[in-house]
């Protein structure tokens, strides 16, 4: 599904709703209570990411499970399943309303359904650390994605985002889990904290190569995400020889801005790196998925994209 050409992704949802003056950091639901509160601001961000040049729209869903929405809204479990429809109907329609221009007409965008750790509905920064896995069980771990990867299955994405995870135990397990929807392909992108390691400590290339050999076909694309770009490099470099070749496997990366999150202040310390002069580099490397996460928004999507396309 993603291998050969190159596929522009996204940036960060959450910080491009920041900048438009959202305020989501310490929200328990992040960004996908706007999903309730004003869907209309994430159907623009997408937009916007779409003018960009992105060729894929992730959904307002990393956040988002049945179960959040129903304690931290008071919704039915019928109202959060419909919120989680939504998120992919908004990408969706961005996409519909981008491709019936003259200009855009036939261009390709997938649309990927944003599974993100189960860490993430802690709110406390355990999603960049992992410590929750030596406390949760793969079952509790399974319990939790199962409602929302089949809602967004069931509401059309093109595939699966699964995306920061901190440690190859929830990895093998969310991948344990895909099997349970057979028609469906996903990427894995792990969060790293440098140049070797997993945020939780896992060798990259090792838990990437595991993350192949138990998802086999359905796994269209491997790589790292939410991870400061000087890692990039390194990352793809320790891996690639663990790994079935970028025409067979693709690599997937879209890093942060380089700066530092911290729990109950947000993003801080630091300044952008320089990922542009990067860019050529990944690409050589074998992602032929690149993109951006937080603290990118549709400015540095239009640089990277007008990066591959002089490739």
């Amino acid at each position: 599904m993603l291998r050969g050409r190159p596929w522009i992704l996204d940036g960060g949802l959450a910080s491009t709703l920041q900048e438009d003056g959202f305020s989501v950091d310490g929200d328990p639901l992040w960004s996908a209570r706007i999903l309730a509160t004003n869907p209309d601001a994430i159907k623009k961000v997408h937009a916007s990411f779409l003018e960009a040049g992105a060729d894929i729209i992730t959904t307002a869903s990393y956040q988002a499970s049945i179960v959040g929405f129903k304690d931290h809204l008071g919704t039915t479990e019928d109202e959060a399943r419909r919120l989680m429809d939504l998120s992919v109907e908004l990408a969706q329609e961005a996409i519909h309303e981008y491709s019936s221009t003259l200009h855009n007409e036939g261009k390709k965008v997938l649309v990927a359904g944003s599974i993100g750790p189960y860490g993430a509905c802690q709110a406390d920064g355990s999603e960049y650390t992992g410590a929750y896995v030596s406390k949760v069980t793969p079952e509790d771990m399974k319990e939790w994605h199962r409602p929302r990867m089949a809602a967004l299955i069931s509401s059309g994405v093109d595939l699966l985002a699964i995306e920061t995870i901190p440690a190859l135990e929830e990895a093998l397990t969310i991948l344990n889990l895909l099997r349970e929807f057979p028609d469906i392909r996903a990427w894995l992108s792990f969060s790293c904290k440098d140049g070797k390691y997993t945020n939780y400590g896992d060798n990259f290339g090792e838990a990437a190569k595991k993350c192949y050999e138990m998802a086999g076909d359905q796994l269209v694309a491997v790589g790292v995400n939410c991870s400061p770009p000087q890692y990039i490099t390194s990352l793809l470099e320790k891996a690639n020889p663990t790994l079935p070749p970028p025409s067979i496997l693709p690599r997937v990366v879209y890093p942060n801005s380089g700066e530092e999150w911290i729990a109950g202040k947000g993003w801080a310390n630091g300044s952008k790196w320089p990922y542009d002069n990067e860019v050529k580099k990944w690409f050589s490397l074998g992602a032929s998925v690149i993109g951006g996460c937080c603290r990118l928004g549709p400015r540095d999507i239009r640089i990277i994209a007008s990066t591959v396309a002089s490739m």
